[in-house]
């Protein structure tokens, strides 16, 4: 299946709840990022389209997909059993879809740790790594690695894409976090940028040449563990 642009699918999580996706291949696609949504905004969010349009560019199509909680219209998070349920069935279907691609998964914010607690409770078949757009490593204000620990039970390669100013991830408790977890995780971080890459005007550097940037390491990490 390739497409230039994004095209509805339908996610069943179980027998009771559907989620809607976006599917993006690009004719020479070399690999496929499923791609979950924040806890604020869904899919259709101008970072989630403009991560799906970046990455096509750099042959890297994207199964980008709803949450439950987000599908209702609803503004309180699912329950993380209930998260990790969509992302599994997510991969899934990204299987199904485009058999013949290697598959990476992971997600801006909420999305990612979602991700990776999935896999670290039972490994994403298929899924040969996880990237986070800025992983919420604890909550504003209250630096804390709790939130990362089971990422220690993530035996596959993880990319960590942070602002240096992201006030949900301290640098001093992610740095030694991802020492801990060894070679199989490699940090890119994007000087002056916040939790959502925002840049001040001072910074002398702008959304866009970070999001470029961002998208540039993402995609280069993609084509690494998806192998020849």
């Amino acid at each position: 299946m390739r497409t230039r642009e994004p095209e509805q699918v339908t996610i069943a999580v179980d027998t009771d709840r559907r989620v809607s996706g976006l599917l993006r291949v690009p004719a020479d696609a070399r690999a496929c990022c499923v791609v979950a949504h924040g806890a604020g905004a869904g899919m259709m969010h101008p970072f989630m389209a403009s991560l799906a349009e970046g990455l096509a560019e750099r042959r890297v199509a994207t199964l980008r997909y709803q949450f439950p909680y987000m599908e209702r219209g609803a503004k309180r998070p699912d329950a993380p059993a209930v998260a990790q349920a969509t992302v599994r069935a997510a991969t899934a279907a990204a299987s199904r879809l485009v058999p013949d691609l290697p598959l990476v998964a992971g997600g801006k914010s909420f999305g990612g740790r979602m991700t990776s607690q999935a896999q670290a409770a039972s490994p994403l078949a298929g899924v040969r790594g996880i990237a986070f757009l800025g992983f919420p490593l604890h909550a504003a204000g209250r630096p804390s690695d709790e939130r990362g620990r089971h990422l220690l039970d993530v035996h596959i390669p993880m990319l960590f894409l942070q602002g240096s100013r992201d006030r949900l991830a301290d640098l001093q408790r992610l740095r030694p976090l991802v020492g801990r977890l060894g070679a199989r995780a490699t940090l890119r971080v994007f000087d002056d940028a916040d939790h959502s890459f925002h840049v001040p005007a001072r910074s002398g550097s702008s959304d866009a040449d970070v999001r470029a940037r961002m998208l540039d390491a993402l995609a280069d990490w993609i084509a690494l563990v998806s192998g020849p």
